[in-house]
């Protein structure tokens, strides 16, 4: 018997996938091509990750596909995602070495029964041959929303919540290492994660996420959006 398809063409017409002009550092949209290629916040203060990259604009037609997949345990839309992940992302994909994906706090990975980050590098690496390690990162603080708060405010509640496994840093030293996650927001999760993995020896930090927030003081007027982190 044929299976169902996880998303109807019309579901599937109605998402935005990105493309430029993009950010060359966080991936963000931009309003037109120009010699510099940065936003504006990247241009003023840009991130510890290299490089960022998103499938899809995050909008209600997203919404609809991601929150079930991350709170309504339809983790089976990971392999439809990773499909669209692996074509925004093949330049990263393409000189990764490892794939690490953000991690839940133990208390919420028990909640949801799953790391919907990890799933979809599970599904990456196995598209790109690319190795992964799946608990090379840990996240040993829950922490709060970051939507409302600013950039130093969104720093200090990440400030110690990730750490490198210690029996994981081997495989980080001197490796490029893509991170993939569900929604890139503010980049502020993306920032610490990376920086973590620097100071561990990682040869460079990549990000690569199925969805990107449009920038907030451009798009909050236009699509009135509840931000994720």
């Amino acid at each position: 018997m044929a299976q169902a398809p996880l998303l109807c063409a019309a579901c599937f017409a109605d998402l935005t996938l990105l493309a430029g002009p993009l950010c060359r550092c966080c991936g963000t949209l931009l309003e037109e091509w120009d010699a510099a290629m940065l936003c504006a916040a990247c241009a003023v203060a840009p991130p510890v990750f290299a490089e960022a990259r998103a499938a899809l604009r995050y909008d209600a037609a997203a919404r609809r596909l991601l929150l079930p997949f991350k709170h309504g345990g339809r983790s089976e839309l990971a392999c439809l995602l990773a499909i669209q992940m692996a074509r925004a992302g093949a330049g990263l994909l393409a000189r990764a070495d490892l794939l690490v994906p953000v991690p839940l706090h133990r208390a919420r990975l028990r909640q949801r029964g799953y790391n919907q980050a990890a799933l979809l590098a599970r599904h990456l690496g196995r598209r790109a041959g690319r190795a992964v390690a799946l608990d090379a990162l840990l996240r040993t603080l829950p922490t709060p929303s970051l939507g409302g708060l600013d950039a130093p405010g969104r720093a200090a509640a990440l400030a110690g919540a990730f750490r490198v496994h210690p029996a994981r840093q081997s495989r980080i030293a001197g490796r490029r290492v893509l991170m993939i996650d569900d929604v890139l927001t503010s980049g502020a999760t993306a920032n610490a994660c990376a920086g973590v993995l620097l100071a561990a020896g990682a040869g460079g930090v990549d990000v690569l996420a199925a969805a990107r927030v449009p920038d907030p003081r451009r798009a909050a007027a236009r699509d009135g959006q509840d931000w994720l982190d």
